[in-house]
Formats: C-alpha cells, sequence, structure tokens
C-alpha cells in the first residue's frame, strides 16, 4: 500500500479521509458551478429558475446519500436522509429572516444571490465548528445528548404554542451596530460589491467603505448561527456520526439557499409550517429519551415519521391558503414578504443605483 493510499485509508473523525474528500470535491465544484458559470453575471433569478437550481442541488444530495448507502451501508443512508429533510424544514424560518434583512437593506434582487453564495461559504466554516464541538462533546460526555433532547422538546412546546413570531429589530441589533462603529459604511448599494474606496466630501484621498451588501452578510451569518442552535442538537439526535452530521447539514444549505428567491415568495402559504416542525423537533427530542431508556428507534421508522409530519404541515398549508395563490406582484418576483416591516425608504431601485459620495455616512 502507498503512502497516499494509507493517507487516505487514514480515519478521519471516525471516517476514512477518503469519502471527505470526496464530498469537498463535490461541494467545490457545485459552488464553482453555480458562481463562475450559472452566475457569473449579477441578474435577478426568477422563481423557475430558482426552482430548478434546488431540483439540482437537492439531486446531488440524493445521489450522495445513495453512495453513503453503498459504501457505510442503510443505517448511514437512512440517517443521513433524515438529517437531510430535518435540516432543510428546521432552515426554512431562516428563509423570512433573510427576507427582512434584504428588505431592510433595500438590497436590489439581482444582487441577492451574490450575498447568499458567500454567505454559503461562512456556513461551511461556522457548522464545521460547531458540529466538530457537538461531537466532542457527545463523545466525551454522553449525558449531553439528554440536555440536547430536553433543549428540542422545550423548543418545540415553546413554537407549537406561540401565536406570533417574534421579528428581529435589525436597527438595533448589537453585531450591526459594533459593524457601524469600527468601520465606515455608505447608505448606498454600489453593484455587487462588499467594499468600495471612495472620497468623502472634504477629503482627498480615498477611503475604504463596506456597503449594505456587506452588512446583509454579515447579519445572514448571524441569522444562520442562531438557527444552528435548533439544528444541530437534532442532528446529533439522530446521529453521532461526525461524517453524516456535516455532509447532510452541507447538502441541506446548499439546496435552502437556491431555493430562496422561490420561497420567499410563497413563505406567507406555510401557514402550519412551524405546527409541524414544531411536532417534528418534539418527536426528535423524545426519540432521545426514548432511546435511553427503552431502546432505539429504527433508523425508517425515524424518517417515516419526520417526512409524513412535514408533508402533512406543507399539504395542509396549501389547502388553507388555495385562495391566496394567485396574491402577489408580476410573475416571478411574488410579493414582498417582509414590505411592511421596511423601516424606512431608501434611495435605491431596482433598476437604479446611487453612486454619489456625497450621501456617504462615517458612523
Amino acid at each position: 500500500m502507498t503512502a497516499l493510499q494509507t493517507y487516505l485509508a487514514t480515519p478521519v473523525l471516525g471516517t476514512s479521509a477518503w469519502l471527505w474528500l470526496v464530498f469537498v470535491v463535490i461541494v467545490v465544484g457545485l459552488l464553482v458551478l453555480d458562481l463562475g458559470v450559472l452566475h457569473r453575471k449579477e441578474r435577478e433569478i426568477e422563481m423557475r429558475e430558482s426552482l430548478l437550481l434546488y431540483s439540482g442541488y437537492f439531486s446531488v444530495g440524493v445521489l450522495f446519500g445513495a453512495w453513503v448507502w453503498f459504501e457505510l451501508g442503510a443505517q448511514s443512508a437512512l440517517e443521513f436522509y433524515t438529517g437531510f429533510l430535518v435540516e432543510q424544514s428546521l432552515s426554512m424560518d431562516n428563509v423570512f429572516v433573510m427576507a427582512m434583512i434584504f428588505s431592510y437593506f433595500a438590497i436590489p434582487r439581482r444582487y441577492q444571490h451574490r450575498v447568499l453564495f458567500w454567505g454559503i461559504l461562512g456556513v461551511v466554516v461556522l457548522r464545521a465548528i460547531m458540529i466538530g464541538v457537538g461531537a466532542a462533546l457527545v463523545q466525551n460526555f454522553a449525558w449531553v445528548l439528554y440536555l440536547f433532547g430536553a433543549f428540542l422538546l422545550f423548543t418545540g412546546v415553546k413554537m407549537a404554542l406561540s401565536k406570533e413570531d417574534s421579528q428581529p429589530d435589525l436597527a438595533n441589533n448589537p453585531v450591526l451596530r459594533f459593524v457601524r462603529r469600527h468601520m465606515r459604511v455608505t447608505d448606498d448599494v454600489h453593484g455587487a460589491k462588499f467594499f468600495v474606496r471612495l472620497t468623502p466630501p472634504g477629503e482627498s484621498k480615498a477611503l475604504r467603505y463596506a456597503t449594505p451588501l456587506f452588512l446583509a452578510l454579515v447579519l445572514i451569518e448571524l441569522a444562520d448561527l442562531v438557527f444552528a442552535v435548533d439544528s444541530v442538537p437534532a442532528i446529533f439526535a439522530i446521529t453521532q456520526d461526525p461524517f453524516i452530521v456535516y455532509t447532510s447539514n452541507i447538502f441541506a444549505i446548499l439546496g435552502l439557499r437556491s431555493l430562496y428567491f422561490a420561497l420567499s415568495a410563497l413563505m406567507h402559504r406555510f401557514v402550519y409550517l412551524k405546527y409541524a416542525l414544531a411536532l417534528v423537533l418534539i418527536f426528535i427530542g423524545c426519540k432521545i429519551f426514548y432511546h435511553g431508556l427503552i431502546g432505539k428507534v429504527p433508523a425508517l421508522l425515524s424518517l417515516g415519521v419526520t417526512f409524513a409530519l412535514l408533508l402533512g404541515g406543507v399539504v395542509l398549508s396549501l389547502l388553507k391558503t388555495r385562495n391566496d395563490a394567485t396574491a402577489g406582484g408580476q410573475p416571478g418576483h411574488g410579493p414582498d414578504p417582509v414590505a411592511h416591516h421596511r423601516p424606512t425608504p431608501r434611495s435605491i431601485q431596482e433598476g437604479a443605483v446611487t453612486e454619489n459620495p456625497d450621501s456617504l455616512r462615517n458612523r
């Protein structure tokens, strides 16, 4: 056996290095294809394209699960599919928050994909850290799983009983205020740029400014970190294999980000999805205690129950709101799901971007 073969066969977090390498190659290939080929030029993504992109990412995730079945067995594959489904479902609330962030900063639709794409890179790193820490805790302190179970039960019950979703106060977000105190920020979008060099009034030297695209990216990364507090324990309740946990998370997030442009126009129709997600969290939390007291729940049963709960929530929601299907704006755009949350009108329209440095404010 050569040195390369020995290295590739070396276990990394319990899984052979070559399996991790295949996953990394697939993800990098998808990201290069996305930004370097399909979206090399900034343009608005219509609903049809969003659905096609999601279909592609979803198919790759399903095929990856089939490959996991072939390499690691049926149990690992079923755990991957369950984690893949749960992560996509729990992250749907994040779509509303992303729509609110884009609305608050008045980011034109043709630049939103760029923010979401670079946000994925941050998610890949942040989820790796959180899952690595979670795996270490579970491996060294088995009782941590019961804390995860109790947290999921509490979160699920709270979600089911809550009457209204609290809206994030973006204007007073501490992270946003910190960035504005320590960086020069322009109020205007400057194309697809995260940073620009402009000469402020009374100065002779150009200075570096962050644009609203950068602020939106920071808040989207923060939102993902907050939502991961729910989703990561939920995945660890399904399996403690770091490879299955991480790969199912990343494939689910890749697909959801591509589906954003379709979901943001349809979120108002998923009126019962919150209750379906609450039941999923309660089921997963109960499964942890059942496993400790009685025995392990079969992976196929876990996948079936999760799928049935989510499908029921979606179907009931669509039936309930079928009369609202024709509501909205132009075809392919849909209504602005957070228009009533926009705090103040901005000077930016989708067809015209202000480039006047006189509007800059050095916070």
